[in-house]
């Protein structure tokens, strides 16, 4: 570990605030329209990646014993994230449905870049918050999945994706030579009954039927018909269809996102369902700089796999000898994955010799790239 820096002052925090530089865009794309509704996502994709070239790699790693009372101003923007997205959302729909000098290409693309804030920023926050014991945190990232329709996913990724990931149980842990495009067709079909049958399996061992009350898809279900219904009274069924579309872009972002983590990244099969440990080498890592900083170190994924509820400041990072490394940061590689020829010839080779590193014992990838290893024992 390299020399652990102070990271209590606000100063320290601030860079983790890039979010919030997405929020005059909105009001410059949908007060100006034109080329500038295109500012949202050059800034989450072609701005953040460029900062990454330009900054570098970040390695050093905060004390993992830091105390959460010094960590107030990074806890701060998170919680602060689903009042803002929800003004963000619902007060674009009002504007688009109420005013009249946005042509319907520059609405589309207003709400394309709102999805990106929705899904860079507020699923990446849902996703820090669910990990938390305080249930203040854990409803807060409730909502914010309900702003992009997909609640699921906090079963999912909870008692299904740390679980069983790098296993055929776990359907976001990519397959060698899977394509996106046919990966994200996967994903949509698959995870919604993968969480339902772990809540079904967790009913089941206390003794109570699939539709208990306690069964979080009411909860679910619930708030994604109340942010549906609230689209509906402020803008009509344009406003349904422009909340859906931002929607679908956050989703569309997830996964991405969840496609290069661990692409390839499959655990050994031991025998008779046993896989070995997750480990960090089961996670493709990203020390860039300013990608990071928007994402909350989501980058430094094997860490996040090793300690789930370690607040994200404190995650730390590894060399390659212990996880594989992205080339680039997340933005940049999410574009590379939309193209699966270009993904393919950056990515295949290293998966190769990430099994040549690791797993040089395995002669026969053949049912790891297929999925047709074993599932789990108990899943």
């Amino acid at each position: 570990m390299t020399d652990a820096p102070k990271i209590s002052s606000l100063s320290a925090a601030l860079p983790f605030w890039l979010s919030l530089g997405f929020l005059p865009l909105v009001a410059i794309g949908a007060g100006y329209g034109g080329w500038t509704v295109f500012l949202l996502p050059a800034y989450g994709w072609i701005l953040t990646s460029l900062l990454d070239a330009f900054l570098g790699l970040n390695e050093r790693n905060a004390d993992p014993l830091t105390h959460e009372s010094e960590l107030f101003w990074y806890r701060l923007i998170t919680i602060l994230w689903f009042p803002i997205e929800a003004a963000l959302i619902f007060g674009l729909i009002w504007w688009v449905t109420h005013t009249g000098h946005l042509e319907t290409w520059e609405k589309i693309v207003l709400f394309f870049g709102v999805g990106v804030i929705s899904g860079a920023v507020g699923i990446v926050y849902a996703h820090e918050l669910v990990h938390q014991k305080n249930r203040l945190e854990r409803w807060l990232g409730d909502l914010l999945m309900a702003l992009v329709l997909y609640s699921h996913f906090r079963t999912e990724h909870l008692l299904v994706h740390h679980r069983y990931v790098g296993t055929p149980r776990d359907a976001v842990t990519a397959r060698y030579n899977e394509g996106f495009h046919r990966y994200f067709f996967r994903v949509l079909t698959d995870c919604p009954r993968s969480a339902w049958k772990a809540e079904r399996q967790m009913l089941a061992r206390a003794g109570r039927p699939a539709w208990h009350r306690t069964n979080p898809f009411w909860r679910y279900a619930a708030l994604q018909a109340a942010a549906i219904g609230l689209a509906f009274w402020i803008g009509g069924w344009a406003g349904i269809g422009f909340f859906v579309f931002q929607a679908f872009i956050a989703v569309w972002q997830l996964e991405l996102t969840n496609y290069i983590e661990h692409y390839g990244l499959t655990r050994k099969h031991l025998g008779e369902g046993k896989y070995d440990h997750v480990q960090p080498r089961h996670s493709w890592n990203a020390a860039h700089t300013a990608s990071n900083w928007l994402l909350i170190n989501l980058q430094r994924h094997s860490d996040h796999h090793y300690k789930p509820d370690r607040r994200f400041p404190l995650l730390q990072t590894y060399g390659k000898e212990d996880a594989p490394q992205l080339p680039l940061g997340y933005p940049a590689m999410t574009t590379l994955a939309m193209i699966p020829p270009l993904w393919r010839r950056r990515m295949n080779p290293r998966v190769r010799a990430w099994r040549r590193q690791f797993y040089p014992e395995i002669a026969d990838w053949g049912p790891y790239n297929r999925g047709e290893t074993p599932m789990p024992r108990g899943s």
